[in-house]
């Protein structure tokens, strides 16, 4: 529907899309800011204080994200320390991991690296949101700036857009990432999506251009690394790494669909700074979830990529990475996505 059409229909475009600055009042999250996005049939939730990443998201009413059992929250004084990040992650659409270390804590050196770094629980600075018609569409976009940084240590900025168009059921996310110090840095980077229930259910599949799968250890032997199972009392987190194929500029994506709803989300991404692609399940009853998790380093963490090597920018570099998450809507999305992959893994 075009802007004079529309326009007729409503006298405030907030009544169909807006973005609006809230602030959380009480329990974990008391104190914390966000920003609230409505789109249409799309809601979703970008955490200023957690490195304006996405927390709730839902389409047509139906919720889409895990969110762990400690709930929503904010930043806390313990929430990267070893173990105890278990206790401040709570998933949400997605999570970045980084810069100087994604998944297990570990000490190199000397030096105390918590789990999936520090970069998801930064807050941002010069942040702005805004909506706005352009080029025939009305536009949302937030953006802002996070830093890791040490007295004497590394200087890495973070520099992040996330945008929308009303009627379009794509989210856009750049990141510009950049080496503010003087002294060649390592850069770990994992962007850790997170998806629930209802959407995730059992019967749910991963829909993945997948070549090879390398289970992360013998709890992860399994044949259903693709499918969901029903909820079981103590089951063991599950990860997997694939192998995934792309298209001919690098561009690959993974999925999950639930055929049931007709209903999925695609992401998709590019290989030059996301070579790396993990998958983590858990049917744990209370803790049921599956990660999609296109990465730069391996899931075994920091010391195990050293012996591979890790991934360094020069003083003053900069990378682009750019992903999108895209809203699949009925059994013509699911079949295309479907097709795609086949092609993918033909190719």
């Amino acid at each position: 529907m075009d802007e004079k059409t529309l326009l007729k229909h409503v006298g405030n475009m907030q009544q169909v899309a807006s973005v609006r600055q809230v602030v959380y009042t009480e329990g974990r999250a008391g104190g914390m800011k966000a920003y609230e996005v409505k789109n249409g049939l799309m809601r979703f939730q970008v955490l200023a204080d957690k490195s304006l990443d996405i927390g709730d998201f839902s389409y047509k009413g139906i919720n889409m994200n895990f969110l762990s059992k400690p709930g929503l929250m904010g930043r806390n004084h313990f929430d990267t320390s070893g173990q105890e990040a278990l206790r401040s992650i709570m998933g949400g659409l997605f999570f970045t991991c980084g810069f100087e270390n994604i998944c297990p804590p570990c000490i190199d050196d000397g030096v105390a690296y918590p789990m999936h770094g520090r970069i998801r629980t930064t807050p941002a600075e010069h942040i702005s949101a805004d909506a706005y018609w352009k080029d025939g569409k009305y536009q949302i976009a937030i953006s802002g700036e996070m830093r890791e940084a040490e007295l004497f240590g590394e200087n890495m900025r973070l520099r992040r857009t996330i945008g929308c168009a009303y009627g379009e059921k794509t989210i856009q996310i750049k990141d510009e990432i950049k080496n503010c110090a003087f002294r060649t840095e390592p850069l770990m980077l994992l962007y850790h999506f997170n998806m629930g229930y209802p959407l995730l259910e059992e019967g749910a599949r991963l829909i993945l251009p997948s070549v090879k799968t390398t289970p992360r250890d013998n709890h992860s032997r399994t044949e259903s690394c693709l499918s969901m199972d029903a909820p079981l009392d103590q089951a063991v987190e599950q990860v997997f790494t694939h192998e995934l194929k792309a298209d001919a500029n690098g561009d690959t994506f993974a999925a999950l669909v639930n055929d049931r709803l007709q209903l999925g989300l695609r992401l998709t991404f590019n290989q030059k700074y996301l070579p790396k692609f993990m998958e983590w399940k858990s049917i744990a009853s209370g803790d049921y979830v599956v990660g999609l998790e296109p990465a730069n380093a391996s899931v075994l963490g920091r010391l195990h990529q050293k012996e591979e090597g890790l991934h360094m920018l020069e003083p003053l570099e900069t990378e682009e990475i750019v992903l999108e998450i895209t809203i699949l809507d009925g059994i013509d999305d699911i079949a295309e996505i479907d097709n795609h992959a086949a092609q993918l893994i033909k190719a």
